[in-house]
């Protein structure tokens, strides 16, 4: 009586959705066969929520909204640092997740803040000014592309060291709303001249598809004399959220340029380190076989 041989997993069944985890996270993306469930979908869901509030920040851009344009940016950027780590803990990462979720960044970091600033400030500079915006919706992509390029990399120098590649998509739409912040507060012109609008867009722009390291908030690692310190001053910056946006805003964003060179010096002591312990096990080697 002959037996029957073990029927493997069919290739073609569904595999699993969900979005890829943020560029400071680590983990497989994963498949199976279950189909599609509702653990499955949900971070699948926030991303489009994340899509549509960017888009819709396009929509207040056109009314002049220039306020709930904004915030709709900040939103899309608040739900795109949720829905990666949700898919992290349901273990609903995949393939399908990262493209979906980059693609919906593309449209809320990039295309969203480029179309946004020229409606406010940009198109009294119709020429260079659409440059601007070109150049950052296109630097935005191909940050975005760069990333998922190397999901399957294993050797990446900055992500092994806990650094990031340039500034982040949801950072850098962040960063190019900085005079937009100044301006609402102070009400100066200054900082809607559209000369300044697409020298500081072009700025951003260079940032985002830059190779230099940059810090990853999920690699920071605070003593533990200073951690309840931290977390007061988390929560008091919350509410300075809620009391004061846009000076909040803008002390983030400003915060995270001073921090800029930090990170290059402190990636650069990790570079070197690195380097004399290759050099030392390198000359171990030539001992041993000599």
């Amino acid at each position: 009586m002959s037996r029957r041989p073990k029927l493997r997993r069919a290739a073609f069944l569904p595999a699993r959705v969900g979005p890829k985890a943020a560029e400071d996270e680590e983990g497989p993306v994963v498949g199976d066969a279950a189909g599609l469930t509702l653990r499955a979908m949900l971070p699948n869901a926030i991303t489009a929520a994340a899509l549509c509030a960017g888009l819709t920040g396009i929509r207040f851009a056109i009314d002049g909204e220039w306020s709930y344009a904004i915030l709709a940016v900040v939103l899309a950027g608040v739900l795109d640092g949720i829905d990666g780590r949700i898919a992290r803990l349901l273990n609903a990462q995949s393939r399908f997740g990262a493209e979906l979720d980059s693609l919906a960044d593309s449209l809320s970091f990039g295309v969203a803040p480029a179309l946004i600033l020229f409606l406010w400030s940009l198109q009294d500079l119709p020429r260079f000014g659409w440059f601007a915006a070109l150049a950052f919706a296109i630097s935005c992509a191909l940050r975005l592309a760069r990333f998922n390029a190397r999901i399957d990399v294993d050797e990446q120098p900055h992500k092994s060291a806990g650094f990031l590649t340039g500034v982040p998509a949801p950072v850098g739409a962040g960063l190019a709303f900085i005079p937009f912040y100044l301006w609402n507060e102070t009400g100066l012109e200054i900082f809607r001249n559209p000369v300044v609008m697409a020298l500081w867009l072009s700025v951003i722009a260079v940032l985002m598809i830059s190779n230099m390291a940059t810090l990853s908030w999920a690699s920071l690692r605070p003593r533990k004399a200073i951690r309840l310190w931290l977390i007061a001053f988390v929560a008091l910056a919350f509410a300075a959220l809620l009391l004061e946006p846009w000076w909040t805003l803008a002390a983030i964003c400003i915060t995270y340029l001073a921090l800029m060179p930090y990170g290059l010096v402190k990636y650069g002591r990790i570079k070197r380190r690195r380097a004399q312990e290759q050099a030392t096990v390198a000359a171990s080697a030539i001992d041993a076989a000599g």
